[in-house]
């Protein structure tokens, strides 16, 4: 299966990367081109793969999966959105060094990359990206084009909203089965930040303990 990566900055390649050390039902994965709506990019080569507008991705390469490759969970909303109306499908990748049970339900979309942990009764939403080497406990929601960035660990009992994005080294505590530990949508938790509260929407958290520094309309 033909892979189109919609982005051409460092996370692109970076999943570029990832797909090429994926398989999907049909065998192993190759990366047809990255989509860049950056005109002045079209043509050029990055890491040997092409750049090119969406029209023309389509035209060339109308079977490809598409995934996102930008970390931004609201400019990925954005660019998959504009890939699903141009006719494409989506892939979904999990790197082969990724851990998880039989009970983690992946949305169509998602991204895992090496060295994540899942365990157990897990549902991510379409287009979340787990960046390299985070760990997500048990009965943890992650709604779509939520984001986290390396080294986040989830405790269990932790319900995301949508487009969340987690700073590198956050770390959430539990929350419980009665009472989880909320995060609104559009939230965004600071680097290294220790989350032991809920998070309201469109609320930036940052420190330790994490305390709201800018609500956002």
């Amino acid at each position: 299966m033909k892979i189109a990566v919609y982005g051409a900055g460092g996370f692109a390649r970076e999943v570029a990367w990832l797909a090429e050390s994926c398989a999907g039902p049909q065998g192993p994965y190759e990366v047809a081109c990255f989509i860049d709506d950056n005109q002045s990019n079209w043509g050029l080569l990055l890491n040997e793969i092409p750049v090119m507008g969406l029209d023309a991705a389509k035209q060339k390469f109308p079977e490809a999966g598409v995934i996102g490759g930008i970390g931004s969970p609201r400019a990925r909303q954005i660019t998959m959105e504009k890939a699903a109306a141009a006719g494409f499908s989506f892939a979904t990748l999990v790197h082969p060094r990724a851990e998880y049970s039989r009970f983690v339900e992946f949305g169509q979309g998602s991204v895992i990359c090496a060295g994540n942990i899942l365990t157990t009764n897990i549902t991510l939403g379409e287009h979340v990206q787990i960046n390299l080497d985070c760990t997500i406990g048990h009965d943890v929601v992650m709604g779509e084009f939520t984001t986290l960035a390396p080294g986040v660990h989830v405790s269990g009992w932790v319900h995301f909203g949508k487009r969340v994005y987690v700073g590198t080294g956050a770390v959430f505590i539990n929350g419980t089965s009665e009472k989880p530990l909320l995060v609104g949508d559009d939230a965004v938790v600071g680097a290294g930040a220790c989350v032991t509260k809920s998070v309201e929407t469109a609320t930036t958290v940052v420190g330790v303990p994490a305390g709201p520094i800018k609500r956002r309309k």
